[in-house]
């Protein structure tokens, strides 16, 4: 072998290894919750007189949903007079007027709600339900995101905890109304099961640190100010709020048993927004909390769970330099020979991917029991959405990285919840930049290589290639055509529909 032989085997592997230390902790998540499984959390005792609590439910131009929400939330068993809502509405559309009439209505019908509108959107999220604390009366406060269908039995799940008075919030796991709507919705709906079924579950009942999600969880009003109160100086201030609270000794309480559902994204590059948001907020959050968090004298094993939950993003990065090299790895192999060095590849892959889809089967069979053949027909699509989004990922860990400040980018839902109902028309739409495009090109790079290597008969390349592949063009395609209604059928697996004709 050359010297650029071996410096590139050595660059290869070392991504693959770093990978791999990723990967592995997939299955610690897997053994911690398998072991805490049964160990399902109650309450100390009952309220024997149930105290106030406020709902906020933070908007901002979600004309398609605002009313439901306002309406499920209303629906909440709980005593009328004990129970305040607030909707802090940043909008600055049609929202506006859905949601003071949803509010007057509700009003009118006896409960306590109120509509508080901004108008300069300081702190973005965070400023609304800071806004909105200084001005509520409940000792407990519950929020809830545009999206979310709250189930009326909500509170009585969750309020009873804090008659421990080191319980400083209750999170309960999130559902989906639109899973079935499509392959993206089924995909994001399993990836987001292995987070709430398997990693929150097993970093809550193993005694580590997990985070509120910033809806569909209530707090202690006192540990929120303990903590400091809400900040937005990242782009996930739950997930930093929790970390504060936690490391000044509040106990959270995860309950997997009690569910909210709410909806998923339907488009691509809404999506992808929502992810880049969500990575670059961990990692901004992991500059903030990390060294503080490690220098103190918390367990071992809480300070490990945190480098590892925090940090995880890290990994997109580490999947670009591979979707890079892989290609490149193959066929140096396939033109030189090297196909005894396969066999080093098996460990890695292993490590990095084959942990990753244990994890996801697992959360499928938890969250939604289904058979063995519809978990492993979804397997490769989620692998592959996973794949695809590493560009966009990856964007996100780099700019939080180098502090390059952006806003609060919301993901707008449009109340799809039917795979009768079409979402092409709505009005909030995003703009194709860039990165879509450089996603097809990569996906079309492996392309070549699949041939290629089919072509040499390299039968144990193939598969990582076209895995890899059709994850990029998956992603790039959905992006650049998602809007197109009669591309969009290979994407939403519904006929097209009939064209519409002027009489």
């Amino acid at each position: 072998m050359s010297a650029f032989d071996i410096a590139f085997l050595i660059v290869y592997f070392s991504v693959l290894v770093s990978l791999g230390f990723y990967g592995t902790h997939r299955y610690v998540m897997a053994y911690l919750y398998r072991k805490h499984r049964k160990d399902i959390p109650h309450p100390l005792a009952r309220f024997e007189e149930l105290p106030r609590v406020t709902i906020q439910l933070p908007t901002f131009n979600e004309m398609y949903v605002v009313e439901r929400l306002i309406d499920a939330v209303c629906k909440i068993r709980y005593p009328k007079d004990k129970l305040e809502i607030q909707v802090l509405d940043d909008s600055t559309d049609e929202t506006v007027a859905i949601a003071e009439r949803a509010v007057a209505r509700k009003q009118d019908e006896g409960y306590d709600i109120v509509y508080l509108h901004r108008t300069n959107r300081q702190g973005f999220k965070a400023g609304a339900l800071e806004e909105g604390l200084a001005k509520a009366r409940g000792e407990y406060v519950a929020v809830f995101d545009a999206d979310f269908v709250p189930r009326p039995d909500f509170l009585e799940q969750t309020v009873h905890f804090f008659t421990d008075e080191k319980v400083g919030m209750v999170q309960v796991r999130w559902e989906h109304l639109n899973r079935d709507y499509s392959l993206l919705t089924q995909a994001q709906s399993i990836l987001l099961d292995g987070h709430f079924v398997i990693e929150h579950t097993a970093r809550n009942r193993s005694g580590r640190f997990f985070n509120f999600n910033v809806t569909a969880g209530i707090w202690r009003r006192s540990t929120i100010g303990d903590a400091g109160g809400w900040h937005h100086d990242t782009l996930t201030e739950d997930l930093d709020l929790s970390y504060r609270a936690q490391c000044k000794g509040w106990n959270f309480v995860y309950i997997n048993d009690s569910t909210a559902p709410a909806e998923v994204p339907v488009e691509m590059i809404a999506f992808k927004t929502q992810q880049h948001r969500w990575a670059k907020g961990s990692i901004q959050v992991a500059k903030k909390i990390l060294p503080q968090l490690l220098r103190s004298r918390l367990p071992l094993k809480v300070k490990f769970e945190a480098f590892m939950h925090l940090t995880n993003n890290i990994a997109f990065m580490l999947m670009v330099a591979l979707s890079l090299l892989m290609p490149m790895a193959a066929m140096l192999r396939i033109d030189r020979g090297w196909y005894q060095s396969f066999w080093l590849d098996i460990p890695m892959f292993a490590a990095a991917t084959l942990s990753v889809m244990s994890f996801y089967m697992l959360a499928q069979k938890e969250a939604r029991p289904t058979p063995l053949w519809r978990r492993l027909v979804f397997l490769p699509i989620v692998m592959s959405l996973g794949i695809g989004m590493c560009i966009n990922n990856a964007r996100a860990v780099v700019e939080a990285l180098v502090n390059y400040r952006t806003g609060f980018a919301r993901t707008p839902k449009y109340g799809v919840v039917s795979n009768k109902q079409g979402w092409r028309h709505v009005k909030y739409r995003f703009r194709v930049n860039w990165q879509p495009w450089l996603e097809t090109a990569i996906g079309l790079y492996f392309t070549w290589a699949v041939f290629h290597a089919v072509a040499a008969q390299s039968w144990i390349a193939a598969p990582f290639l076209v895995l890899f592949g059709s994850g990029f063009l998956y992603v790039g395609l959905a992006s650049i055509f998602q809007r197109n209604r009669w591309i969009a059928r290979l994407f939403e697996g519904r006929p097209a529909p009939t064209p519409r004709t002027n009489p």
